[in-house]
Formats: C-alpha cells, structure tokens, sequence
C-alpha cells in the first residue's frame, strides 16, 4: 500500500510506520563536508513531509563493525560501497533513500515520495551516462561502467524481500559490479524515476519552455563548486546560493 495524503509513503506490510519521517542516507566524505551540510539545507528547506537526514560516515561504520573493506583504487569517495547499506541501516523496514552529497534539491522530496510503487525493490533514475572526462572532483579517475550513476540516487524497499541480500557481509566483500549494477535484482524489480530528480550537470539539459526537463535536483558528478575545477560548472550560481543561506543560518544559530 503506498499513501498518497501528504504522509511519508512506508510499506505497511513490512513493519512501517506512515508516521514516522523518511529516512535520507547521504554519503559523507570529509573531503566533501560542506557539500554535505549545502545538500542537507536544499532538502529540509523545502520539505513538506517529516525527514530524517543521517550522514553515513565510513568512520562510524568502521567502529561499529558494519563496515570494513579496504578501500580500493577506484573509489572516488568513502561512501562507494558503504550506500549499500542503507537497507540495513534502516532495519529492513519501509522506504529509505540514499543519495550522494553532491547533489542540490530544488523540489520538494514529497513529489519524490508521491513517485513510491510498493511493487519495485528499488527505485532510480535509469540514466545513459559514458563520461567523456578522465578524472573528477578534485582528481579522482572517472570510471565507466554500465548503469553508471544509477546508485548515486536510489529508493530502497528496505523491507523487500530481495533486499535481505544486502548484509554488512555483501557490501563489504561483494564486487562494484554486482552491486553498482543492482545484480541481486532482476530488471523489473527496478522502477524508473524521471532523470530531473538526478539531473547529471554537464550531461542533461533543461530544454526552455519544457518544464518536465527543469532541475529538480542537480547532481555535481563531476565536480561542483567546493572543488577549485569545478567552481564554474553548471549550476553553479545556485549551490553557492544555497551554500551562502546555509552559512548565515549556521552563523545566525552560533550567535543565538
């Protein structure tokens, strides 16, 4: 059963709770903490449901013992394997999202909610996406794979059985294909969001006048403006926007 009166959606079969606020798993890089905190701010900003926003931070996994691969070669951050444990994390229950923290919200993460289908394991936008780019963000390699990008931004059915799958013990030995590709799935177990709710900068485009192809929430995956490369990217002007209210506001609650 998925709500459609303004609640947060949860599969009520499965141990949810309607009341209880969404969870939002975002990656967390030190390298990367004011990106967090600005992608932090565009979403309680303009939420008209209750969320609970939770950093997940390598270190903290670490000590807790869910976390414990060696961190390899090609991975551009310390939440490259670790987002495969946001089902885990979230008990197995209801709907959680796990989202990079490079990313801006415009929208409100209602109408991303209102999108839920109880009957998908997941839920993402199905991107095309081969980078022409050989290094990213402040000089890491730029790999290719298939489905690339689709697990910067996904919608767990935590409480899917199919999603039992992702143990501590998965995330940490299982390989960046069966994973990043969503291998414990089958491709009808996996929905389709429309890409404006991933919106790669430097990759899709906004057509003027076709409101269905605006931004409703930018992904920097090649960089974004808290990288000295990147300060004019795309969409630019807006993080730093965001980023200037979320320092005032900080400011404002230190003075206080």
């Amino acid at each position: 059963m998925t709500l459609s009166n303004g609640k947060v959606h949860t599969v009520t079969s499965n141990g949810g709770d309607a009341n209880k606020p969404f969870k939002i798993f975002v990656g967390y890089d030190p390298r990367e903490d004011l990106a967090y905190e600005v992608c932090r701010h565009s979403i309680l900003k303009r939420s008209s449901i209750p969320v609970e926003i939770i950093p997940i931070k390598q270190s903290d996994l670490r000590k807790s013992g869910l976390y414990w691969r060696e961190r390899g070669q090609f991975e551009s951050t310390e939440f490259s394997f670790s987002r495969f444990l946001t089902p885990c994390l979230a008990n197995y229950e209801g709907w959680a999202m796990f989202v990079d923290c490079d990313f801006l919200y415009l929208a409100d993460i209602k109408e991303l909610t209102d999108l839920i289908n109880d009957k998908y394991a997941i839920m993402c936008v199905q991107h095309d996406y081969a980078p022409k780019e050989t290094t990213k963000m402040d000089g890491a390699v730029q790999t290719v794979y298939p489905r690339k990008n689709w697990s910067s931004m996904v919608l767990y059915n935590c409480g899917h059985p199919k999603n039992r799958v992702l143990t501590p013990e998965v995330a940490n030995t299982q390989t960046g294909a069966f994973l990043h590709r969503f291998q414990w799935l089958e491709d009808d177990e996996i929905g389709s969001i429309p890409f404006v709710w991933n919106f790669l900068e430097g990759h899709n485009k906004a057509v003027e006048n076709d409101s269905m192809t605006f931004p409703k929430a930018i992904h920097y995956t090649r960089g974004g403006p808290w990288f000295a490369a990147w300060k004019n990217c795309e969409f630019a002007d807006l993080w730093l926007n965001e980023m200037e209210e979320y320092m005032k506001e900080t400011k404002k609650k230190v003075e206080e």
